[in-house]
């Protein structure tokens, strides 16, 4: 009994709050958030990840994240919600996987979706889940609608997508393809970053792009970048891109490819 009293003691510390039943669907990363809380009534959600409420990680905006209640992901911490399922990502710690399984818990794992299509399917995949599929085909809906309408058929602009810092969006991933669909061509690729992947200033200054998309400003680097952008007589364009429309596919999927023909229209032809 003294062996497992620690234990109790750390599940009745996680218990639900107001006393609160147990149940519901339990969220661990924050595109898994976006996802369900876009797909499934606000009363089965008992937790979303902590990442949601911060705005620098999140795709959702604070004020709807605070809507629910938030946990660290512990596996202690979910096991005594007593969900009746987990949504996490396929990068979920092999310990808290066998923990949930051992707890008897109902889980699904999520890739990062790395097409249009794959980001379809996963959309459709979470709504069957939790039984929701006429708001996944809604969903899906809005998000071909967003391509259809977004779709630039003249000449690619060459353009570059920073995640942060110096840390670049590469080919072969979703952005990229959406990137493409409001009519850019991803000059990361041309200077070798797959998927994503660092790109010095000095790489930069040998083939500046035409537009130049950073999120939030882009900080030091970015400064750094602008300034040696200048010294050069580069006629680069700089256009903010929201981190929250980085991350994820699904929900954001509209706001992004919005986001992109916008910049692409002011671009011209």
């Amino acid at each position: 009994m003294r062996a497992i009293l620690p234990l109790l003691l750390l599940l009745a510390g996680c218990a639900p709050e107001g006393g609160a039943t147990a149940g519901g669907i339990v969220s661990l990363n924050p595109c898994a958030d976006q996802l369900l809380i876009a797909l499934a009534p606000p009363g089965e959600i008992a937790a979303i990840s902590h990442y949601s409420r911060d705005p620098a990680s999140s795709s959702i905006s604070t004020d709807v994240a605070r809507r629910f209640r938030a946990t660290a992901g512990t596996a202690e911490e979910v096991i005594a919600l007593n969900p009746n399922l987990v949504i996490a990502t396929s990068f979920t710690p092999a310990a808290s996987r066998e923990a949930f399984r051992r707890a008897g818990l109902k889980t699904l794992y999520l890739d990062s979706p790395t097409t249009l299509e794959a980001s379809r399917a996963q959309v459709m995949e979470v709504a069957r889940t939790v039984k929701a599929e006429a708001r996944g085909r809604a969903l899906v809906a809005e998000m071909d609608a967003a391509v259809a309408r977004n779709r630039w058929d003249g000449a690619p602009v060459p353009a570059l997508l920073y995640l942060t810092g110096d840390l670049a969006n590469g080919s072969g991933t979703m952005l990229d393809e959406m990137m493409g669909v409001a009519g850019f061509q991803n000059a990361a690729g041309d200077l070798g970053v797959a998927h994503t992947g660092t790109l010095p200033v000095e790489s930069l200054l040998r083939r500046p792009p035409e537009v130049i998309l950073s999120p939030d400003g882009g900080g030091r680097t970015a400064k750094i970048r602008r300034r040696l952008l200048a010294a050069t007589g580069a006629r680069t364009r700089e256009a903010p891109f929201s981190s929250a429309l980085i991350n994820c596919g699904g929900p954001t999927v509209p706001a992004a490819l919005d986001r992109l023909a916008q910049v692409r229209r002011e671009v011209g032809e």
